[in-house]
């Protein structure tokens, strides 16, 4: 059976006949390859979308209603198979199982779970979760919100052969806007190709802390106009330009914490003033593209609720901010509610509860999917949620699938994925917008742009593959390239080798990785010794700190400074061509860089980049 017999299959099913002016029009679109754009209504597409969702909401149960407020992730790397780590979570061993068990609303992918290994096996995995969406028994046909967070940069769970981009940070420090949204565009398109649905991005927050343990490069700036205007150009290229929902995250603002929500309980001591200027306005930006989905952080901020409970179950922050005062439409999806943010206080089940009285549509990764079910369900009976909040949730769960194309296109065609994933073309966009955001913070002794054809370089410092795809850049240039790979945390044992070596080298190119984290990357600072004593060689040494700019702080004795805000290949390459002189460093610092210690005294301001 083809895909779009089974796409036309499942738009039938649902029982709404004024669903097919819309569907038609994606049909086509989907025949030509082109990617439909749910905010260019086709005639009759507002009727279509209010028949398909009041017929549908009609005709659901209780418990197939509360279903589509989960979003759950499941073991197996295709629909069918049996995986017996699902058995201990949902009773069941396949996916499809599971979907069906609990007629979920969505699932979401992570390398952890096997659900992405490569396009073809994704788009298998895509297909047969909707389809045991949509052949469960049932009076309704509803397809899975299906999807994964491709922030790009360090987070990133689907790898190449899709193309890959550097970050938000990285793009922070482009400045344009037009590659945001190229970038958001690709990127989606080719999740969508794959049959996911949903990218929880942008990042919103705004990176205030340089301290910040999670957000860190996954953020576009310390600055909220930078980050706005950012958010707003991605936002468009997913959802205008690739035809799948974007999610921001993490409402109301993750940036200024030293805390990590994923395994404590983080505390916001910004003024309601200063979440207005700082935390609150990439996420204005965000409403006013008409975003799909918000995504909640599990964090206090006593400033916007004094209650001590997670924004997550905070009604103030959901409703009242959220809601009412920033008008936001959308669906609402909580982060993980496996992260021990939200844990700390109420039992998973009450969590689950609380979080959709609050105001929250969609539950995410709950660990204990049973109770919470029953839980939300018994809530329901008892009327502790009340059945009109239940249906104004659900419905707007439903009407995000019609209006992305999920409805009448569940389906993805993988005999279009290598039209459509990491393409030439693609990934040359990536490489083009990528050498633009390589930033050259100090160049004191003039050692960049290096002539290294003909001579000894020594390439070492954190990552196999980091360091590998350096050599291979320097190498490429003509070079003669020695690699001594020495880890995040390098102890004596690796540095004295790479010291030795250094003697022996022409220049030195050593990468750092959050070299001032001595909490947990690096206790014991083996980065910084590293650094200090290839310098003492009198040996040439470029520092590239391929994740954090903040490094530089911590290095200040290093006269030769680039930063990349990424170790993905794609900005390492970059650096390569930078380092060589093919290509002029162009990025600009997107974030304030203090002194180390002061928290407010800078060393290095935002705007600041030097070029050749």
């Amino acid at each position: 059976m083809s895909t779009s017999d089974l796409s036309r299959r499942s738009v039938l099913a649902g029982g709404a006949a004024a669903l097919a002016v819309g569907a038609a029009a994606r049909s086509a679109s989907a025949a030509t390859g082109a990617d439909s754009s749910p905010d260019a209504v086709v005639p009759g597409e507002a009727r279509g979308e209010r028949g398909w969702v009041t017929s549908t909401l009609r005709r659901m149960t209780l418990q197939e209603k509360v279903g589509q407020l989960f979003v759950q992730n499941v073991y197996g790397s295709d629909a069918t198979t049996a995986d017996d780590r699902n058995l201990p979570l949902y009773g069941v061993a396949s996916p499809a199982e599971v979907v069906q068990k609990y007629h979920l609303g969505g699932v979401i992918y992570f390398a952890w779970t096997d659900s992405v290994q490569n396009p073809e096996q994704i788009t298998g995995l895509s297909n047969g979760l909707q389809r045991a969406a949509l052949t469960q028994q049932s009076k309704v046909r509803v397809p899975l919100s299906i999807s994964t967070d491709q922030e790009q940069g360090v987070v990133t769970r689907i790898g190449p052969p899709a193309t890959q981009f550097p970050g938000s940070m990285a793009l922070g420090a482009g400045r344009s806007s037009a590659d945001a949204r190229t970038a958001a565009a690709i990127t989606g398109r080719e999740l969508r190709a794959m049959g996911v649905n949903t990218d929880f991005a942008p990042v919103c927050d705004v990176n205030v802390n340089a301290l910040n343990p999670v957000i860190g490069t996954r953020s576009f700036s310390s600055h909220p106009d930078l980050a706005a205007r950012l958010v707003a150009a991605q936002v468009a290229g997913y959802q205008r330009d690739a035809g799948i929902s974007s999610s921001a995250k993490h409402f109301p603002g993750h940036g200024d914490t030293a805390t990590d929500s994923h395994v404590a309980f983080p505390i916001i001591t910004h003024t309601r003033e200063q979440w207005e200027q700082l935390d609150a306005p990439p996420f204005k930006a965000a409403i006013r593209q008409q975003i799909d989905m918000i995504m909640t952080a599990h964090l206090s901020f006593p400033a916007l609720d004094d209650s001590g409970d997670p924004a997550t179950l905070s009604r103030a922050i959901m409703t009242g901010v959220l809601r009412e005062e920033l008008g936001f439409k959308g669906v609402i999806i909580t982060d993980s509610l496996a992260m021990q943010g939200v844990r700390d206080l109420y039992g998973d089940a009450e969590v689950a509860v609380r979080a959709l009285l609050a105001g929250v549509d969609q539950l995410l990764m709950t660990p204990a999917m049973d109770d919470a079910y029953a839980a939300v369900v018994d809530a329901v009976e008892t009327g502790r949620l009340t059945q009109a909040d239940l249906d104004a949730k659900v419905e707007r769960v439903l009407r995000l699938k019609y209006r992305r194309g999920v409805v009448a296109r569940p389906y993805a065609n993988p005999d279009r994925l290598s039209a459509l994933v990491g393409t030439p073309r693609n990934l040359d966009a990536a490489a083009t917008i990528t050498d633009r955001t390589t930033t050259l913070v100090k160049n004191d002794d003039g050692v960049l742009p290096l002539a290294v054809s003909g001579r000894k370089v020594l390439v070492t410092g954190y990552g196999a593959t980091t360091t590998a795809t350096l050599a291979a850049g320097l190498t490429s240039a003509g070079a003669t390239v020695t690699t001594m790979e020495t880890g995040s945390a390098p102890t004596d044992a690796k540095i004295a080798p790479a010291v030795a070596a250094a003697s022996a080298h022409d220049a030195v190119v050593v990468t750092t990785m959050k070299a001032w984290d001595r909490s947990v990357t690096d206790p014991t600072g083996g980065q910084q010794k590293l650094v200090t004593a290839l310098l003492a060689t009198g040996t040439p040494v470029v520092v590239v700190a391929v994740r954090d700019p903040y490094d530089i702080a911590y290095l200040t004795n290093a006269p030769t400074y680039l930063a990349t805000y990424s170790y993905s290949p794609v900005a390492v390459e970059a650096a390569a061509r930078v380092i060589t002189g093919e290509v002029a460093p162009g990025g600009r610092l997107p974030v304030d860089i203090p002194v180390a210690g002061s928290g407010t005294e800078v060393l290095y301001p935002f705007g600041h980049g030097l070029s050749y």
